[in-house]
């Protein structure tokens, strides 16, 4: 192994359930039509995928564009307010980055991706938006990215991940993927099978067997 690849939410940030109320609230705000399964859908959309969703296939009566930029600056609001950091995740980053290259490839855009370095103030210099590729997750076009960003060959990464979409991307990179499965939004067995589980964030040092 030569690089460890984060997810963020659900992984560093407990923001699972808050894109999914705020993406909820635009809906209903909007007029669109909320689904059973809108919120497993979305999970590693990128932001224009997940904006298209809800314009498009829910109903709401805004252009995509502006869906996105309505949930965005909501989301950006509620960081302000208080960053829903994990308890030790930050801490983690900083133990895994004194042995190995670390980078984060996240669903979110840009503006909360920066937005929570720029909070905790991590050593990780490459941080890769799948607004910045081809397909969000579950393809694995950010996986890739990063892994290209840090010089390393995706089959000695670790990626670590949440969520069923999130698991799928990274296994489809070929990486060795560690999962913290999402407690609101429990991931696929059949997908957790494929990959090491690990309780919390904070077993995750162990689990890499950090010298």
């Amino acid at each position: 192994m030569e690089a460890v690849i984060f997810d963020l939410d659900g992984v560093l940030v407990d923001s699972e359930k808050m894109w999914d109320e705020v993406r909820r609230a635009v809906a209903h705000e909007f007029h669109g039509t909320w689904r059973d399964e809108s919120t497993r859908a979305m999970q590693g959309m990128s932001t224009p995928e997940w904006a298209a969703y809800l314009a498009h296939d829910l109903g709401v009566r805004l252009r995509p564009a502006d869906v996105a930029q309505v949930v965005v600056e909501r989301m950006a609001r509620r960081y302000a307010e208080k960053p829903p950091i994990i308890p030790g995740g930050p801490d983690v980053v900083r133990e895994v980055a004194r042995h190995w290259p670390v980078a984060i490839a996240s669903s979110s855009p840009p503006l909360l991706i920066k937005a929570f370095l720029d909070i905790t103030r991590l050593p990780v210099p490459t941080a890769v938006s799948s607004e910045q590729v081809g397909a969000g997750k579950p393809a694995p076009d950010v996986y890739l990215k990063a892994a290209e960003l840090l010089g390393v060959e995706p089959k000695n990464c670790a990626a670590v991940e949440d969520t069923t979409n999130g698991l799928r991307a990274a296994l489809a990179a070929g990486m060795t993927v560690y999962a913290v499965p999402n407690p609101h939004f429990p991931p696929d067995p059949s997908v957790l099978a494929q990959t090491t589980v690990i309780p919390a964030i904070t077993d995750l040092p162990a689990a890499l067997h950090t010298p």
